[in-house]
């Protein structure tokens, strides 16, 4: 053999064992949860396989190495895991249907499907939706088919980040799951009633985790001490559980650099200025369903005149690099929502911080926006420009259109004086007092008895001025009609 040959011939192992490693390191499904290898694999990648997992156990992250193998190892949510709680039943009797795993980073998601593969006879395969496609979801289905005709074995799919597929994804997984092919475990961060289709809800169980509690991670981080030989002082815990708001990764995360900083200086105890270096920033959770909820608190306490909170959710979410631009439309939006003609500079206030972030941009129009934010909170309430509006809507909906009055109607001169069409409408401007009490809207809407009022003014700030003009003009029938206390909160009482 030439020697060129020989030198390539040796070489190659190497670099196909090293692409192999590349790739298989890139899949954090791999790191994440444990495969089980079919019988149809071979004894050389089985040795692979448990070289590299050897590797990994030593060199994983400390988050990772200290992931829990069993139930009784996961910290926190007791009502999932708990004793003769739903999740634990579920996992112990290995009679796991389809589920999905909705909560915050850092709660125990992929830990739990772990458990699972640990535990569960049938088949377990992962895949992770970033990366995967319908090809591969097709195949573990296709997979699945023949494990389950040939063996009797069915199969687990872990899917990581199932928001993450599209519709046309999550589809080609409905099938399967509804004809009980395979049982998905779906793991997700975000909302799964906004983020996966209805169909696959339908087939699955959701369970939320929430954040672990300062206990919770505080048992967390004195475990990874004990397995790293190292102490901590009470103060560097105390912080460093409270900068990672409740998630058990960030918590290892900061600690493993934490002890670092330690060990550079050949001590095996951490301080609270090691923590305090090693995380400089909270721990800030801002995805999809923090945007949402969190705007919501601010909507809300703004509404109930807390300017405070208004202020704080405010802060949150300039922090978190919420858009300024959708924080002003909501605050324009309140202004006319939630205080309308209570406050009708509130609109003004709004409107102008709205145009200051577009002029003068963050972080200083962050003064503009709470100047809003203040005036809003602290400003009379009313709703009912959005009940009037609904009412109207209501009307055009569900009542008969009819035509524009005759004496509204804008005439030609010569439908006028020629046709005799038009007329009958009288020039307020032309009565002393500038009003003249006739009908402004056809005949099947305005009310036959009573006149049909949309607009009910409520008795808050400079409503109760415009309460006693509209009941000199029209009548005090109309506006005390039993009907306005339908309206008084509005018909979602949620929102």
């Amino acid at each position: 053999m030439p020697a060129l040959s020989r030198v390539l011939w040796r070489a190659t192992p190497f670099f196909v064992l090293r692409r192999q490693v590349d790739t298989l390191a890139s899949r954090s499904s791999l790191l994440d949860v444990p495969s089980r290898r079919s019988s149809e694999t071979g004894s050389s990648d089985n040795l692979f396989e448990a070289a590299l997992q050897e590797r990994l156990a030593k060199d994983a992250p400390l988050a990772a190495r200290m992931r829990p193998r069993d139930l009784d190892e996961i910290v926190g949510q007791p009502h999932l895991l708990g004793a003769g709680a739903p999740l634990r039943a579920l996992i112990e009797t290995d009679r796991l249907s389809s589920i999905i795993l909705w909560g915050p980073p850092g709660t125990g998601k992929t830990t739990l499907a772990r458990v699972v593969a640990s535990r569960t006879n049938r088949e377990f395969v992962s895949l992770s939706a970033v990366s995967a496609g319908v090809k591969d979801v097709r195949e573990v289905i296709e997979a699945a088919r023949r494990r389950l005709a040939e063996d009797g074995r069915g199969t687990i799919l872990f899917l990581d980040e199932v928001h993450r597929f599209n519709k046309s994804q999550q589809d080609a997984l409905l099938p399967a799951v509804e004809a009980g092919v395979l049982t998905l475990i779906g793991a997700t961060t975000e909302n799964p009633f906004f983020e996966v289709n209805a169909p696959l809800i339908s087939r699955s169980t959701v369970f939320r985790l929430e954040p672990l509690s300062d206990a919770d991670l505080t048992i967390v981080v004195d475990r990874a001490l004990a397995v790293e030989q190292a102490t901590a002082a009470p103060d560097a815990v105390t912080h460093l559980v409270d900068m990672a708001d409740g998630d058990a990764r960030a918590a290892l995360t900061t600690l493993e650099v934490a002890l670092a900083l330690a060990g550079s200086d050949n001590r095996n105890k951490v301080t609270l200025e090691d923590v305090e270096r090693a995380r400089q920033s909270r721990v800030l959770r801002y995805g999809e369903d923090e945007h949402y909820d969190i705007i919501s608190a601010f909507i809300k306490s703004i509404r109930g005149s807390d300017p405070d909170a208004g202020l704080y959710w405010l802060a949150r979410m300039i922090e978190a690099g919420e858009d300024a631009r959708y924080i002003a439309r909501r605050l324009v939006i309140l202004a006319s929502e939630d205080i309308g003609m209570a406050d009708s500079m509130g609109l003004v206030v709004a409107d102008a911080a709205a145009r200051a972030v577009e002029f003068v941009g963050l972080p200083e129009a962050g003064l503009n926006l709470a100047h809003a934010v203040i005036y809003l909170a602290t400003a009379p309430k009313s709703n009912t420009t959005m009940a009037a509006l609904s009412r109207a809507f209501n009307d055009v909906r569900d009542r008969q259109a009819g035509a524009v009055p005759g004496h509204l109607r804008s005439v030609h001169p010569y439908q006028r004086n020629k046709l005799k069409e038009g007329g009958g409408y009288e020039y307020p401007h032309n009565d002393p007092s500038g009003f003249v009490r006739q009908g402004y809207r056809p005949p099947e809407i305005e009310g036959d008895d009573e006149r049909r009022v949309y607009y009910r003014p409520s008795p808050h700030g400079d409503e109760a001025e415009v309460d006693r003009r509209l009941r000199s003009w029209w009548g005090d029938a109309p506006y005390d009609d039993e009907e306005w206390w339908e309206f008084r909160k509005f018909r979602d009482l949620e929102r």
